[in-house]
């Protein structure tokens, strides 16, 4: 199985050579280790190097951003053909906060659609009460990947198929109240299904309110499996041969 979507920095685990032993362990075989900032960004250009089922995914988070917008985008071209590295992203839209500079974000985040579409990348796309501005930039280009950690409607979920991207399934379809992810799961095939954790947030059931790891992968494709009536082994194959087309490892 593939974790496609993880933030595996060091801040966030002890011993981090323990934590890609027990992923392995898992059954889990390759990681996309997500930047959100510069710093960030750096780690994973040396994590890839560093772990040999890791693989990366550099990008600009849209409540990350800092003033040296060029500069941002600089290192993303001078690195995005680097070994090992997938994916454009983490990027996207974030609305939650009343302080979010729109402006800057929809800038950003076409900058980054744009190097996407220049090198033919794969985008993971971060949406956060923006689900159709995110929509409506996104059909603007010639770009395909994942709606990580998809919280909209299952009409939206549709749409974003349509555009040529997956649905991010992770750790929140194993909450009580997790109706709209659930619903969409139920009514997607699983053909647009990737699996993902967010790690070290959105930990699944049973272990939700500890810090999450890829490790937990198989708690989320078994989820999926019970949801949708199909065999575990349907879920694990199905995701992975989902992953492996669309990211180029």
């Amino acid at each position: 199985m593939i974790d496609t979507h993880a933030h595996l920095y060091h801040e966030y685990y002890e011993d981090l050579y323990k934590t890609i032993a027990d992923i392995k362990a898992s059954g889990v075989t390759k990681v996309i280790v997500n930047g959100c900032d510069m710093e960030s960004n750096l780690e994973v250009l040396e994590l890839v190097k560093k772990y040999d089922i890791i693989y990366g995914a550099l990008g600009f988070h849209p409540t990350e951003l800092n003033d040296d917008i060029d500069a941002s985008l600089k290192f993303l071209e001078d690195h995005i053909n680097d070994d090992k590295i997938v994916a454009i992203g983490e990027i996207g839209l974030d609305y939650h906060y009343d302080n979010t500079d729109k402006e800057k974000q929809i800038y950003t985040f076409k900058k980054q659609l744009e190097i996407a579409s220049k090198y033919r990348k794969p985008v993971i796309v971060h949406s956060r009460d923006a689900i159709q501005e995110t929509y409506n930039i996104l059909s603007r280009y010639n770009v395909n990947g994942s709606i990580h950690a998809y919280s909209g409607s299952l009409e939206m979920a549709r749409e974003f198929i349509k555009l040529g991207f997956y649905i991010g399934v992770g750790g929140v379809c194993t909450y009580k109240n997790a109706k709209n992810i659930v619903n969409v799961i139920e009514n997607i095939d699983l053909s647009y299904i990737l699996l993902e954790t967010d790690s070290p947030y959105l930990t699944p059931v049973p272990y939700r309110g500890q810090t999450n790891t890829s490790a937990y992968i198989p708690i989320i494709a078994k989820k999926v499996s019970e949801i949708k009536n199909v065999s575990l082994e349907d879920v694990e194959k199905t995701t992975t041969d989902n992953a492996t087309s669309l990211f180029d490892f």
